[in-house]
């Protein structure tokens, strides 16, 4: 499956703006992960459009049905479906490889920069800083439905420093939000 592929199914059975954007988030952290690391940017831009794609319509099955959906019905590589199922921690799917690990360690971070972001008078991510971040994540009150223990989880499980990670997740999304659409 390519991003186009991706893009257009995650279209198709999510009908909230927000989640899309969530997803497009997802995918600018993945996307900036795969460069630093050499890794495929598509198949991490994949997973980062995909890891939700099916929370809406089934929220009780997620990500399960998802990725039963993915492997009937695409060329899903292996590798994705996994990490797909790895990112929900209640599947008790081990995370194995770095695609995964990373699906991880992002999907709850972007939440906390994009709930920055809109707090902010123009609502604009590239002026939300890093320090602001830092006191946001200390803040259990701000953004309470982003878990902490998970985003702390995942720097650890990408070995990579937590202030690191979160300036690297930022950076990401400010980059995709600058870019032109």
């Amino acid at each position: 499956m390519n991003r186009e592929q991706a893009y257009t199914l995650m279209l198709e059975h999510t009908p909230s703006a927000s989640l899309r954007r969530h997803m497009l988030n997802v995918e600018a952290a993945m996307r900036w992960y795969a460069r630093h690391w050499g890794e495929d940017e598509e198949q991490y831009a994949v997973t980062g459009l995909l890891h939700d794609f099916d929370y809406e319509l089934h929220p009780e099955e997620h990500p399960t049905w998802g990725v039963q959906y993915l492997r009937q019905n695409t060329d899903t590589s292996p590798e994705v479906l996994d990490a797909i199922m790895g990112h929900a921690a209640y599947t008790g799917t081990p995370r194995t490889t770095r695609l995964a690990q990373t699906l991880f360690a992002v999907d709850e971070l972007t939440g906390l920069v994009q709930a920055a972001a809109l707090v902010r008078p123009d609502g604009d991510v590239r002026q939300v800083e890093l320090k602001s971040l830092k006191k946001r994540f200390k803040n259990r009150a701000f953004a309470a439905g982003v878990n902490r223990e998970e985003v702390q989880q995942g720097a650890q499980e990408l070995d990579v420093d937590l202030d690191e990670h979160m300036a690297h997740v930022l950076t990401a999304m400010r980059e995709m939000d600058s870019a032109p659409v």
